[in-house]
């Protein structure tokens, strides 16, 4: 089980950082664009693994022009890193740095939907007295924007259907929001 933690940590640190286009038949030596299906697959993981999570971490944290997206991956993975530790102090801590990095993130990409749901889904999951909760209808309305302009950004289709049913599922719409988002699930 050891061993096959370890060979899919390997395989998707290298998968991580593979270009996106394989049909283009050169080599880049500078590849610094991460590969956003394997990032938020290995995200998924990483909510079940701390050793996941600080791997990816640690590599998304090696790239030196962070995009507001990478930036929104981060953010994730320092809250993430908040609920694999047992320790009180390095919870808070952690938790704190995510807020600031999906502060630089939003504030990088505004209208972001990935990067507003990453943050969306940390503060509905965080219990509401610790505070971090604050930009949950700000996120909402955003994503709900974005999803009625058609704009999704880096998102593909997969992708929004799963923000689409976060929200649905939240219980934090209100009931117009919920007939819309109904209305462009029922579209996608």
């Amino acid at each position: 089980m050891l061993f096959k933690l370890k060979y899919i940590l390997i395989t998707a640190t290298l998968l991580l950082f593979a270009p996106v286009n394989q049909g283009n038949a050169t080599v880049r030596d500078d590849i610094t664009e991460p590969n956003l299906h394997v990032i938020r697959k290995l995200l998924v993981s990483a909510i079940n693994s701390g050793k996941i999570t600080d791997s990816l971490y640690r590599n998304l944290g090696a790239i030196k022009n962070r995009t507001a997206l990478i930036n929104g991956y981060m953010a994730t993975l320092e809250a993430l890193k908040a609920k694999h530790t047992w320790n009180p102090y390095f919870k808070i801590k952690y938790l704190n740095n995510a807020e600031k990095t999906f502060k630089t993130a939003v504030t990088g990409d505004p209208h972001n939907i990935e990067i507003r749901f990453m943050r969306f889904s940390v503060e509905h999951n965080v219990p509401g007295f610790l505070g971090y909760t604050k930009n949950l209808v700000a996120d909402r309305e955003e994503i709900i924007t974005q999803l009625d302009r058609k704009h999704y950004s880096s998102a593909d289709a997969a992708l929004v259907k799963t923000i689409i049913n976060f929200l649905l599922d939240s219980k934090r719409c209100t009931p117009a929001e919920h007939g819309k988002l109904s209305q462009h699930l029922a579209s996608l």
